[in-house]
């Protein structure tokens, strides 16, 4: 009988080398053997999950995506056996996250050499982007999220509210004029930014005696990434409210100058999601703890997470409806 976890090793390993020989190797298996048990996992399974040629091995598009679970279920198996083995060792495994550019760049990134310093045996793998992404279907285990939660059936734990700022380049202001109330943005063009749950571009905002005043503005271009929102704003294509965290190099050196200081941005609610387990793993565990000091500590951060909590609501209202 096919001893499954070894055969699910198996082709995980020979999908990270390109090699049925290098993995046997790593292994300490014959390289026939490694042939064999992955032979025998497609037949169980009724499906290709490799494509052989001369040169290189390509994953099927089902075997792409037994790949990222085998991936997964393979590192929580290591984290059971080392916490039983070895109750007091650091946590170990292969980590999956996703994250928003702005706090990928701004925060997370930076601080990774302390990560490692403590957690040497977690090997991490990053996607940046904002899209919405499946936990489960992607073998992901955590997602950093800005704003509502994608998923009301995911554990989160608020990590604060990333501070936002009003601002636009010189050109943009020697053409349009700096607005000094908010009724004086009639006129004004804005660069707008496509929310990743919602697909629409998100209003401006501003903070007014206590409250948020949303305010449409035209524009004619619109984005997705951040990166490229601020550098449409760099170029004069219009008023931006990026995180204050990316903005502040450019307000620091004179490119951008901050509008409507009197009226900042609400802030924007930061989580980190993850799945509703008995018992969250290790790894995982010590990433969320880590965050939450990194954010302890961040510039450009709102540590009440009880206001962030009330932002979240507010957000979470406005899409419902």
């Amino acid at each position: 009988m096919m001893d499954r976890i070894m055969a699910m090793r198996t082709f995980v390993r020979i999908v990270d080398t390109n090699s049925f020989t290098r993995a046997a190797q790593s292994l300490g298996i014959p390289r026939t053997s490694a042939t064999t048990l992955v032979q025998s996992l497609e037949a169980m399974l009724g499906i290709h999950l490799l494509v052989r040629t001369t040169r290189r091995l390509n994953l099927t598009a089902e075997g792409a995506a037994y790949y990222e679970r085998c991936v997964q279920i393979l590192a929580d198996i290591d984290d059971i056996e080392a916490s039983l083995r070895h109750p007091h060792n650091q946590p170990r495994g292969r980590l999956r996250v996703e994250m928003p550019a702005a706090v990928a760049n701004a925060i997370v990134l930076p601080a990774l050499d302390d990560f490692h310093a403590r957690y040497e045996h977690i090997e991490l793998a990053f996607g940046v982007s904002n899209r919405q992404v499946d936990l489960v279907g992607e073998a992901i285990d955590c997602c950093i999220v800005t704003g509502a939660l994608p998923d009301s059936g995911l554990a989160a734990r608020p990590l604060g509210a990333l501070e936002h700022v009003t601002c636009a380049s010189v050109l943009y202001l020697a053409r349009h004029g700096m607005p000094q109330r908010l009724d004086e943005l009639t006129g004004h063009v804005a660069v707008n930014c496509m929310r990743a749950q919602t697909g629409r571009a998100a209003d401006f905002d501003f903070q007014v005696d206590g409250g948020t005043v949303n305010v449409p503005l035209g524009g004619f271009v619109q984005v997705s990434d951040e990166h490229a929102y601020l550098e449409c704003g760099l170029r004069g294509l219009g008023l931006i409210q990026p995180p204050r965290a990316l903005a502040q190099p450019y307000l620091d050196s004179g490119r951008l100058r901050e509008v409507l200081p009197h009226h900042r941005p609400a802030p924007m609610p930061v989580s980190v999601a993850y799945l509703r387990h008995r018992s969250v793993p290790p790894r995982v565990r010590a990433f969320i703890d880590w965050l939450a000091e990194l954010f302890e500590t961040a510039r450009h951060m709102n540590r009440d997470v009880s206001h962030a909590r009330r932002i979240l609501r507010g957000i979470e209202a406005d899409e419902a409806a």
